[in-house]
């Protein structure tokens, strides 16, 4: 298994309530929606369905909580990490970073198989799997 400083360096996705970048540009109001999704109730329902894709994920594929972690620890452990504090999330040779302010999930290096399963289960979560 990579190191987690090697796959941060690797090329990334994210995994989204939005289903692309917004441009610099953009007409529409991003930052005030952003606002709204972040204040903690909705925030806490966003972090929900990203607890749900990372848990059925982990059916597929084995995974830890960082470096030092346990091989797929409890559910309950991995969604409380989730909710309360940065996380890397380490599967054979890729890593998904969660922030609990967050609204996305950053997926270092995975391979083809791996972004087809993120992208069903994270349709399945109303969320969207997109390359910066």
């Amino acid at each position: 298994m990579r190191s987690i400083e090697e796959l941060l360096e690797k090329p990334y996705w994210v995994l989204d309530i939005l289903p692309e970048q917004v441009k610099e540009d953009s007409p529409g109001q991003f930052f005030a929606v952003e606002r709204y999704f972040l204040e903690p109730s909705r925030l806490a329902a966003v972090k929900e369905r990203h607890i749900k894709a990372i848990l059925k994920l982990n059916c597929y594929r084995s995974l830890s909580l960082d470096e030092e972690g346990e091989m797929n620890p409890p559910p309950e452990e991995i969604a409380e990490a989730i909710r309360t504090r940065h996380v890397c999330l380490l599967m054979e040779d890729a890593l998904i970073v969660s922030d609990p302010d967050e609204l996305y999930l950053t997926v270092y290096d995975p391979d083809e198989p791996l972004l087809d399963l993120l992208r069903t289960l994270a349709a399945g979560e109303g969320l969207y799997l997109w390359k910066p």
